[in-house]
Parts: structure tokens; C-alpha cells; sequence
């Protein structure tokens, strides 16, 4: 039997089977996710390069349904982690990375203009449009774990960065940017 993330099926299909997934992959079978850890490794020399950085786990637990009683409204409910390595933008050392997204998505497809199949707003699901008829889990948690990468990746403490002090203090300052303008209004009252 294959690998049931790399099954390519309609949303209908997966939640119809109640399909439940729990897996645990390499981060070198998640393609948008190795490329954008592999980007953020390049800064480094080649020897700061953590080895075997593409085979660290991607672990998680996938369950297919439906929202509705109709059976209608295909769901994808679940939970996937990682941890990657990254570079402190602070230090620029290289640190791990703990990634997790809660997945509660509601397929649709970006034609439907149907607003009967519509969940409301207190349903707490995302809607996630497909431009296809099919899917395949694996590309939804590449996804799911890439968008989870923040914009700049940094220590979480002081005492783990390598960075000069007065860089990390600098970082920590609040810019104030109508502080000059409340200074100049309350000296001409």
C-alpha cells in the first residue's frame, strides 16, 4: 500500500471514507518546505550547515469528514508539526525551529457560487478553494507548515542568541513614531 498523503482524490472521496491519516515523513518529501529551509540555510557556510537537515520529522494525524448532515460540505480536520532548521536573523547562527499548524478546513471550489453549501461564520472552519477537482493531503500540509514559518526567524531568549548585546537591545526598543509630534504639541499648549 502507498503512502496515503501522496493519494490525489476528490474532497468528497477522502471524507465520504472517513479517511483518517497519521504519518510521519522527512521534511525532504514536503517540496515548498525543504525549498524555503533550504533558502534560508544558504546564508550559512557550508559548514555551519546542519547535516541531515532534510530528514528531520514531519509528523502528524489527518481526519476526513463532513461538515453537514447532506454530505455536502467535505472537511479536513488534524494537527502537524515539525521542527526545522533556520537562521537567526538576529545572530545569523543556525537554531531549530518548532512548527505547528491545527488544521479545520472546509473544501470548496473557487466556482462555486452556491450559497447553500456555505458553512457559517461560527462553524470555525477555513474554507480552502481548490483550483482542481482532486487533492492530495501531503501538498495541504506543506502548505499548512509553510505558511507556519514566521517572517523573521529569531531565538526565543537572549541567553541562546550569539548576537552583540546591543543588537539585541536595540530589537527591543519600541519605535514611536508620533512621539516627536505629541512632544511639539503639548509644548505649544
Amino acid at each position: 500500500m502507498g503512502n496515503p498523503l501522496r493519494d490525489r482524490r476528490t474532497p468528497q472521496e477522502f471524507a465520504a471514507s472517513h479517511q483518517s491519516i497519521d504519518f510521519d515523513d522527512k521534511i525532504g518529501d514536503f517540496e515548498r518546505l525543504a525549498g524555503i529551509v533550504e533558502a534560508d540555510l544558504s546564508a550559512l557556510d557550508a559548514d555551519k550547515i546542519p547535516p541531515g537537515w532534510r530528514d528531520r520529522a514531519v509528523a502528524g494525524s489527518l481526519s476526513f469528514g463532513f461538515a453537514d448532515a447532506q454530505q455536502g460540505l467535505p472537511v479536513l480536520e488534524g494537527r502537524v508539526s515539525a521542527t526545522v532548521d533556520a537562521v537567526c536573523q538576529r545572530c545569523l547562527e543556525p537554531m531549530e525551529l518548532a512548527l505547528s499548524a491545527e488544521l479545520r478546513l472546509l473544501f470548496a471550489h473557487s466556482e462555486t457560487d452556491d450559497s447553500e453549501t456555505e458553512p457559517s461564520d461560527e462553524s470555525g472552519f477555513e474554507v480552502w478553494e481548490l483550483d482542481e477537482e482532486t487533492l492530495r493531503p501531503l501538498d495541504i500540509v506543506d502548505e499548512a507548515l509553510a505558511m507556519a514559518v514566521p517572517l523573521a526567524v529569531l531565538h526565543e531568549d537572549d541567553e541562546t542568541c550569539t548576537a552583540p548585546d546591543d543588537v539585541v537591545v536595540k530589537s527591543r526598543d519600541t519605535i514611536r513614531p508620533f512621539a516627536a509630534l505629541k512632544a511639539q504639541m503639548e509644548k505649544d499648549n
